[in-house]
């Protein structure tokens, strides 16, 4: 099972939502995120971007799991779906 597969099973499974309500989302057919939730398929890292901000719309905690999950690590999300690492200039 890929990252992009674990990732999107824990935070769809946390939260309750479904792989038509992503899919919806995203504007892809169900079959796609079938595919990437089942780990047939891996999604490219423009996509696992797409992935997390579509979560975050649905909803934000969703997105934070998805990102946790992915990169193995605890950030923070800033405006732009990227973690953010509160380091200042």
């Amino acid at each position: 099972m890929g990252k992009a597969s674990a990732a999107l099973q824990q935070a769809l499974g946390a939260y309750g939502i479904s792989q038509n309500r992503l899919a919806t989302e995203l504007g892809v057919k169900r079959s796609i995120v079938h595919r990437w939730f089942h780990g047939q398929v891996d999604p490219s890292a423009e996509t696992v971007a797409n992935l997390a901000d579509a979560l975050r719309r649905i909803e934000p905690g969703a997105a934070q799991v998805f990102i946790e999950t992915f990169f193995g690590q605890s950030e923070t999300l800033d405006n732009s779906g990227l973690g953010s690492d509160d380091e200042s200039d």
